[in-house]
């Protein structure tokens, strides 16, 4: 029973969000660039990982780009409407193009949930 209790915790640890100051040299590093890239356009969370971590974009590793992204504490629903309002800036949508622009994984990767977000906060729908 001592080592079911010893396991659960350690996995709840592992879990646990981890604290700006507890990042690695990486992830600090992953941080920086991220919180960059967020000073100019609206990220989504999976796409803001994809950037860090793909041989194209940072070349970070996706557990770093993870750990750096989640200590963000962003509101993925408010970068969904800055993503959504900056397309429109640029072009129409429909509203289900916009969402699906914002949800696609070929597109920014926001969930369909925060898509739908972006888009009627935005004025698309």
């Amino acid at each position: 029973m001592n080592f079911l209790k010893v396991a659960l915790t350690a996995a709840l640890f592992a879990a646990a969000p981890t604290w700006a100051g507890d990042l690695t040299g990486p992830q600090n590093n992953a941080a920086r660039s991220a919180r960059q890239y967020l000073s100019m356009q609206g990220f989504s969370r999976n796409g803001l990982i994809e950037q860090l971590s793909s041989d194209a974009g940072d070349g970070y590793k996706v557990a770093d780009a993870t750990v750096a992204v989640d200590s963000l504490n962003r509101d993925w629903n408010q970068e969904a409407v800055r993503s959504a309002k900056q397309y429109l800036s640029m072009q129409g949508f429909s509203c289900k193009g916009l969402i699906q622009q914002l949800s696609s994984s070929a597109g920014d990767r926001y969930t369909v949930s925060q898509a739908t977000f972006g888009a009627k906060q935005a004025g698309a729908c």
